[in-house]
């Protein structure tokens, strides 16, 4: 099969949520059992504070309750790049607010997460992350 549409599986891993924490929102536990790798696609929505730095904070684990941070040779790209960072002036729509950025996973183990670090609160600041499961053992995977 050389489509995406039946190699690949889409999970909620955040969201959509506002940040209400300067600590963060952890993500949601993603099994990858039959896939090789996750990209994670972090959607930043209305964010009015300038000073506000948000990264993803992608991390793995063997059993879900012992989960640490991922190594960068385990990423594809890095946090910092698919990071939201301060900027001195307004937010623009495309560029501060309102984008898509991405960190891809290609690690050995079987459970990965990623959640959202944030350098101050706002309730304005709407957060979402997709978990892109691909390379799966089997296919063509089920939809949805």
């Amino acid at each position: 099969m050389h489509d995406l549409h039946n190699t690949t599986r889409t999970l909620r891993a955040l969201g959509p949520v506002a940040l209400t924490t300067v600590a963060g929102l952890a993500g949601k536990v993603l099994d990858r059992q039959g896939f090789n790798g996750v990209e994670f696609v972090i959607n930043y929505g209305s964010v009015t504070a300038t000073n506000a730095t948000i990264t993803p904070v992608v991390k793995e684990g063997d059993a879900t309750g012992t989960m640490t941070s991922v190594a960068n040779a385990d990423l594809i790209g890095t946090e910092a790049l698919a990071a939201l960072p301060a900027q001195a002036t307004a937010r623009t729509s495309g560029t501060g607010k309102f984008v898509s950025t991405r960190v891809g996973y290609r690690g050995s183990k079987r459970y990965v997460s990623c959640g959202i670090a944030s350098t101050t609160v706002t309730a304005a600041t709407i957060v979402s992350i997709v978990g892109v499961m691909h390379s799966p053992s089997i296919v063509p995977q089920a939809n949805p």
